[in-house]
């Protein structure tokens, strides 16, 4: 196929060029109806922000130009399908688990996914097997899913429908995918990817500079967010499938929680986006690889901070590294990540991913240069001389191992009571509570609230984190069970 095409894009333009006179939503009419909102915006994005019409095929059942899209960005990414997602990566995440899982059936996956792969759980109503998670000390995070731990929780659980896995996690970690694949697969379950934070995977060069992609590795189906490395814009994603799973069942699936409404603005950039990638993908990363590792090496020169890199893959839990992520744990200069996180924003007007209690994430990816580079080295030498100190007294611990009381539907839905944060403690959890980013929540519906736990959301609210989830928006009260 020609991967220079671009058919989304291309139907929009002709729409334009007709002139179609619209007596169909949305309101605004191609930005006449609020000025104030083009001027904003700009006539050319309000133009194009259109509903499904037959030139431009429909999301919920494409037969035209957006399957035209879909069956590129299939071979784009050397997948048996593709499909467009502008509800997020978190609509993939959840069609994902839905296709393979009913209410009661269990699957295997590691506590510290994101949110969305929990939410699911609420949804569909499937029973969580948690994966023994390992932890670095020294970096306060949780690791990949070790190969062993997996395997024990298959033997425990024959019974299972999946497994889910995390390729990379947040911090670039990634797992033995391939092993855990076969695993899983000699057991008749199916392998899903979180790949949220991998799109770049599927452009990684010839010479394997970056980890091996999910559906590559044998996975049956990935959840990749276009828009965080892909260049696509915000909410635009893909889920990907492989050969042996039903298209057109997972379609089904997508079409119970996706938007019937799907914003031609997104599924154009990601259209744009794949046209990109596939003609020019793996040189654009190979320079990201460039800048990061630059980056990191320039970090490490100066004392007190730690840009991690492959140096700890232990061929297990810590399996590969993804070297585009610029992760650096700050507790050498006795600041907690998210302190130098805010630090960074407020003084110095730089904007950096997320921080938690020992490490920030600085994302470099498609639209990043040297001179931002040179930016950002620059500040935390001077973030480093002017705010460090003594390394006492910071938390470091980022993963607390759950108990698992019960099920997060029957948690969520379950009468429930509002009682103050330290009151809670011993109570089974009735609703979420996590650092936002990246998302993973510190306790989610069924879980045993543990004095630990409570601690650790205290510090973090004193630390400045943006905790997410609960009723009580103030955090200062949380829904437990009945």
């Amino acid at each position: 196929m020609n991967q220079y095409r671009t058919p989304i894009k291309d139907a929009l333009e002709e729409l334009e060029r007709n002139r179609v006179i619209p007596f169909d939503v949305p309101g605004h009419k191609r930005g006449r109806g609020s000025d104030n909102l083009t001027k904003f915006l700009g006539s050319k994005c309000l133009s194009i922000d259109v509903n499904s019409m037959k030139p431009l095929d429909n999301l919920c059942h494409p037969v035209s130009v957006i399957r035209e899209a879909e069956e590129l960005a299939a071979e784009a990414f050397g997948v048996a399908n593709a499909f467009f997602m502008v509800s997020g990566t978190t609509s993939a995440i959840q069609a994902m688990v839905m296709s393979v899982c009913k209410r009661g059936e269990k699957i295997i996956l590691p506590r510290n996914v994101h949110r969305s792969v929990l939410n699911a759980l609420v949804l569909c109503g499937a029973i969580p097997v948690y994966i023994k998670c390992e932890s670095n000390e020294q970096l306060g995070i949780a690791l990949g899913s070790s190969l062993k731990a997996v395997e024990k929780a298959i033997k425990q659980n024959p019974d299972a429908k999946a497994v889910l896995v995390n390729n990379p996690t947040y911090y670039g970690i990634c797992s033995n995918l391939s092993g855990i694949v076969k695993l899983a697969h000699s057991y008749g379950m199916q392998v899903l990817a979180d790949e949220a934070h991998g799109t770049h995977f599927y452009f990684r060069g010839d010479n394997g500079e970056l980890p091996c992609p999910a559906i590559a590795a044998g996975a049956d189906m990935a959840a990749i967010s276009m828009h965080k490395s892909g260049g696509s814009l915000t909410q635009s994603s893909f889920l990907l499938i492989g050969s042996n799973v039903n298209a057109n069942y997972v379609r089904q699936v997508i079409n119970l929680t996706q938007t019937t409404s799907g914003s031609y603005i997104l599924l154009s950039s990601l259209d744009i986006a794949r046209s990109h990638l596939a003609v020019n993908g793996k040189e654009i990363f190979a320079k990201v690889l460039d800048l990061t590792e630059y980056a990191r090496e320039e970090i490490n020169k100066m004392g007190g901070f730690y840009a991690f890199s492959d140096e700890l893959i232990d061929g297990d839990a810590f399996y590969d590294f993804d070297r585009t992520k610029l992760t650096v744990n700050t507790l050498g200069i006795g600041l907690a990540g998210i302190e130098v996180h805010n630090i960074l924003r407020d003084e110095y007007d730089i904007q950096i991913e997320f921080g938690d209690m020992g490490n920030f994430l600085a994302y470099i990816s498609i639209g990043d240069n040297h001179k931002n580079i040179e930016m950002l080295i620059s500040a935390l030498a001077e973030v480093k001389r002017r705010f460090s100190r003594p390394t006492m007294d910071i938390m470091k611990q980022q993963y607390i191992d759950p108990i698992v009381k019960a099920a997060p539907q029957e948690a969520f839905y379950n009468p429930k009571k509002m009682l103050p944060l330290k009151q809670s403690i011993g109570k089974i959890c009735a609703e979420f509570i996590m650092c936002y980013p990246p998302g993973i929540p510190l306790l989610a519906p069924g879980e045993e609230i543990t004095e630990e736990i409570i601690r650790y959301i205290i510090y973090a609210k004193e630390k400045g984190c943006s905790l997410t989830g609960p009723e009580d928006m103030k955090i200062e009260n949380i829904n437990v069970l009945e």
